[in-house]
């Protein structure tokens, strides 16, 4: 556990950084902390491991004050991630992961054997390992830097948005993958971010920071959107947090599929019309669903360019929020779900999904 206790920073010219800031964040678990610019939330993370002195208070690790322990050993007992993953330009994939376990007192054999064990678990292939960091993308990068903060396997890991330098697809990517090596390694982490949908995703806990540096509520993601302490937290949670909520509440076991006509890639337009409801019908390959093709373009055969992507499908043991994405995301109003496997299951509609009516069958 990591906890504050009425800790402040202000510095020579008045400013005050962090004003009595006072919370925990629980052991194995992901506490993000998140709040407009200039609020105090990477001075923070960062007088946890004492790159910045705290002014008063007191941050403890399991209960020992940090100021009480050696910088240095306190610094090695820490996983640290930063945006752009900062790493050594002159030393390798593998060599940038093994430094760390080096530092702690590993062999240099044993810390490149680890580097490739971590290399493999944050999703690296092995024709990575020998590149080096101007030869990798940005999503490599983090995941690099993510795998050189594992390498001391430190109890606790301190993120400075880790993330954001990423594009969308990737960042999606990223934080999946986190998220899956996390219910692996069980962690105690605090996260920095200024994207409040990366903190209700990532975050166990979710804490709200006001301008100069005072905590304004922190809670677990749902009670946040449900129960938001004043207008503040409401506010800078959003006002779209009704949507955000459906990331919370599962896909109801008992929810009716509809079979959904389908059409493969090489079937003939004419064939594909006969089996259409409408103007649209679903393409799979392998009983995998692929996109949407409208029956009424004048082709002879559905190919690969003529498939409308723009819809998502829901997994079944998914959301409701994907549920409604799929839903909403479909050119025809019918939302694809599938199973773990991305195998098609059935379709349904927006009344059919959140029962506010009875569903037209598809078929």
């Amino acid at each position: 556990m990591i906890s504050f206790d009425n800790v402040t920073k202000f510095y020579a010219d008045g400013t005050v950084a962090v004003d009595r800031l006072s919370f925990e964040a629980p052991t194995s678990k992901i506490t993000i902390l998140v709040g407009p610019s200039g609020c105090g939330k990477t001075t923070s993370l960062r007088m946890i491991n004492r790159l910045i002195e705290p002014s008063s208070g007191a941050i403890t690790l399991n209960g020992q004050s940090t100021l009480d322990m050696d910088v240095v050993q306190l610094r090695r007992k820490i996983g640290y991630v930063i945006q752009n993953a900062g790493l050594f330009p002159h030393k390798t994939v593998q060599d940038n992961v093994a430094v760390t376990a080096r530092l702690n007192g590993a062999t240099r054999r044993a810390a490149r054997t680890k580097a490739l064990d971590l290399l493999a678990r944050v999703g690296l292939s092995p024709e990575m390992h020998q590149r080096y960091p101007w030869q990798l993308s940005g999503g490599q990068q983090q995941r690099v830097g993510v795998a050189r903060a594992l390498a001391s396997d430190p109890e606790f890991m301190l993120m400075d948005e880790p993330f954001s330098a990423v594009d969308p697809v990737v960042r999606e990517q990223l934080q999946d993958e986190f998220l899956r090596l996390q219910s692996d390694i069980g962690k105690t982490i605090i996260m920095v971010t200024h994207d409040i949908d990366e903190a209700m995703k990532l975050g166990d806990r979710v804490a709200v920071f006001r301008p100069g540096g005072r905590l304004a509520q922190i809670d677990s993601p749902a009670m946040l959107l449900n129960h938001p302490k004043d207008p503040f937290v409401a506010d800078f949670i959003g006002r779209d947090r009704g949507y955000r909520k459906l990331a919370f509440s599962a896909i109801q076991p008992g929810l009716s599929l509809f079979s959904e006509p389908c059409a493969s890639l090489g079937m003939t337009v004419a064939e594909a019309r006969e089996r259409a409801i409408g103007q649209w019908i679903l393409v799979t390959e392998n009983n995998q669903p692929l996109g949407w093709f409208d029956v009424t373009q004048p082709k002879d055969q559905i190919l690969a360019d003529g498939i409308n992507l723009s819809s998502t499908f829901a997994p079944l043991t998914g959301s409701l929020r994907q549920l409604m994405d799929a839903v909403l995301s479909s050119p025809c109003g019918r939302g694809i779900v599938v199973d773990d496997r991305r195998q098609l299951l059935g379709s349904v509609n927006v009344e059919q999904a959140f029962g506010t009516g009875q569903p037209i069958k598809a078929g």
